[in-house]
């Protein structure tokens, strides 16, 4: 059931207040980390305060392993970013402005720009566990979407253009990065399930027939929210495991994050260089 607009403004509202109270002003990046992608141990910043999701009003918080709800307020080269470790998914039985109620009270709070990462089963060929696949565009086929229901005008249009969800100025900056890191960054189109359960072969063959790339359970939401409020976004998804049907094996959840802790710390590595890039140069936040 949607809750009220009224009430759902108010709750972003004591969040926000919250955020202000507890880190001060806002940081200009997030930095949001997927499944089994907040465990690195990866420091190009200093630590400058903390708050569990759970200490943060209305915030949800993560049931699922590899996701350990944590908000990190961090310095780097250029100013500040928040680190979000984990997110909650549709398939936990939260509502989809649940899903997406972390990002927007980050928004309100001040953050301009977000790089949203998830773990995803690589479907597009020459795409290998373990390889980072910059999101140049997503099929939402979560049957969810955000901006149902209204809020007013108070977070932006309800009818945005999704044209270009995903910056291509800082795609351009993640690629500069990654070759400055010596890491391979490829390029693909993200399709978003609800889930849990993993997709079938005959799904992932539907898949491929749409022009995915590669599939996971998250992540959408948070870009249609984003846009709604006019903010920079990245998308770089983590390929953990072949989808179903193109590899011989079972697919686990287990497995999933033992590829994504290998790999965590490089995409950390490059997620905070993008942010350091992008604080410098003084681009603007918005998409």
């Amino acid at each position: 059931m949607l809750i009220r607009p009224t009430e759902y403004r108010a709750r972003l509202e004591e969040a926000t207040e919250h955020l202000k109270r507890e880190l001060g002003p806002a940081p200009e990046a997030a930095l949001c980390l997927g499944s089994g992608l907040g465990e690195s141990s990866a420091r190009r910043s200093s630590e400058v305060g903390t708050l569990a999701f759970d200490q943060i009003p209305h915030f949800p918080v993560p049931a699922v392993p590899g996701h350990r709800g944590q908000l990190i307020l961090e310095d780097v080269q250029g100013g500040k970013f928040c680190r979000l470790l984990g997110r909650v998914h549709l398939y936990e039985g939260l509502s989809v402005q649940d899903v997406v109620f972390p990002v927007r009270a980050i928004a309100l709070w001040g953050v301009r720009t977000f790089i949203l990462t998830n773990a995803a089963g690589g479907i597009g060929r020459g795409l290998l566990p373990g390889d980072l696949m910059l999101i140049t565009d997503h099929l939402n086929l979560l049957g969810e979407n955000p901006l149902v229901g209204t809020l007013g005008d108070e977070l932006g249009d309800q009818f945005p253009d999704m044209s270009e969800s995903y910056s291509s100025e800082l795609m351009e900056t993640a690629e500069l990065c990654a070759s400055e890191l010596g890491v391979g960054l490829k390029r693909g189109v993200y399709a978003a399930v609800k889930g849990p359960s993993y997709e079938t072969p005959a799904e992932i063959r539907m898949l491929s027939s749409l022009g995915a790339d590669a599939v996971g359970m998250s992540t959408v939401p948070e870009v249609i929210a984003l846009r709604q409020m006019n903010r920079g976004i990245l998308g770089i998804s983590l390929i953990t495991n072949w989808a179903a049907g193109l590899h011989d094996g079972e697919l686990r959840h287990e497995d999933v994050l033992r590829v994504a802790g290998r790999s965590a710390q490089m995409l950390a590595r490059l997620g905070i260089k993008v942010i350091e890039r992008h604080l410098l140069s003084g681009a603007p936040g918005s998409g």
